[in-house]
């Protein structure tokens, strides 16, 4: 049983994983590399404001001096969220970090599709407002390695001078320094360390969902809503199409047709905390338990047709009857509103033929407040 759970917590991580890397690449490749850079820059600022001050204060590093605290922040909570990172002191006023390869954002080979402008963009939206953040000015972040220039990892280091900086100066670009060896032994540590491994791949799973979550958004925000379907639609069914199989097995979903991708979609719902259920080929009303996070009803609309668009590539990729049908939209899949679309979404008993499926997916009717939404 608790086998089963880990292997769904790691379907829903790989397929989120997936779409956020993946969406940044399709930035790239029908936008441009600065366009992908404001993406970044802009998710990451978000990320920043809505956790790190909390996050600092969870773990622990609000006593600790700012550069310390800052450096063990990234260390700690990249580590829980399975990233391979290093923390190295130097002292009160200095403290290094560090990135190592493989870099969980850009997974396998999509590094090499990866601007250093991005990369750039990601220190500028978290890592050089850390100091704003903390009411420090004297705070900045120096860069020491960036590994989309093909250097051994991303490392910079926390530094409080001696003087205020100016918002330019709060993040510099050092590459003929060198950080110190990493020394496991010397590494912080939280309470979590002995958690059971079930826990630890939960808080992975939570970790690349809260990505996906923070970047729809702002994808809309940053493109505008037409855009974002746009890129998160090709995004979504590119991802769908290339994780199926991978996501299916860890999901132990051993057959084909209609009844088993309506089993797929009730376990990857699941696994993400969304309460689902089915009979035979019926799909049960999906009832996440969170919601949209308070964000605008076109925003909400954007980031539902996302996670529709992964599914009508999951189903495309699927074989049997489901995936030889050409019964799935190519275009952007917009959830109905009003009374009549919120009375469809208490039904239950619907069978899970293409046609229903196909329904399914365009939104409110069947995951109007699931997690898909947020």
């Amino acid at each position: 049983m608790h086998d089963a759970i880990s292997r769904g917590y790691r379907a829903v991580e790989v397929l989120h994983h997936g779409f956020l890397t993946g969406l940044i690449l399709t930035t790239v490749s029908r936008r441009s590399d600065a366009d992908a850079a404001e993406l970044v820059f802009r998710t990451f600022r978000r990320q920043h404001l809505e956790k790190f001050l909390p996050g600092l204060a969870k773990l622990g590093l609000s006593v600790l001096p700012h550069a310390v605290a800052c450096a063990q922040y990234h260390y700690l909570s990249n580590h829980l969220g399975g990233v391979r990172v290093e923390y190295m002191y130097e002292s009160d006023r200095k403290a290094w970090v560090r990135y190592v390869p493989p870099r969980w954002i850009y997974e396998g080979a999509a590094i090499c599709g990866v601007p250093g402008e991005v990369s750039r963009a990601m220190l500028r939206g978290w890592h050089a407002h850390n100091g704003v953040s903390l009411g420090n000015p004297r705070l900045g972040f120096v860069c020491t390695k960036q590994t989309t220039d093909g250097q051994p990892g991303l490392e910079g280091y926390y530094l409080e001078y001696d003087r205020d900086l100016a918002p330019d100066e709060r993040l510099r670009f050092a590459p003929g320094e060198d950080g110190p060896d990493f020394d496991p032994g010397r590494a912080p540590r939280v309470e979590g360390a002995d958690w059971p491994a079930e826990r630890f791949r939960k808080i992975v799973r939570n970790y690349a969902m809260d990505y996906v979550r923070t970047t729809l958004p702002v994808l809309a925000e940053t493109f505008g809503e037409a855009e974002a379907r746009h890129l998160g639609g090709v995004t979504g069914r590119l991802i769908g199409m290339q994780y199926y199989f991978e996501t299916a097995e860890l999901l132990g979903i051993k057959d084909n047709g209609p009844e088993a991708f309506a089993e797929y979609l009730v376990r990857m719902g699941q696994a993400q905390d969304d309460r689902m259920s089915r009979r035979r080929t019926r799909l049960s009303s999906i009832h996440g338990t969170r919601s949209g996070g308070g964000r605008s009803p076109s925003i909400t609309a954007t980031c539902c047709s996302r996670y529709a668009a992964v599914s009508i590539g999951a189903i495309r990729a699927s074989s049997g009857a489901c995936a030889r049908s050409r019964v799935l939209p190519d275009r952007p899949v917009r959830p109905p509103t009003g009374p009549c679309a919120r009375a469809r979404a208490t039904r239950t008993g619907r069978r899970a033929s293409p046609e229903t499926v196909r329904e399914s997916l365009r939104g409110s009717s069947r995951i109007r407040d699931a997690r898909w939404c947020r």
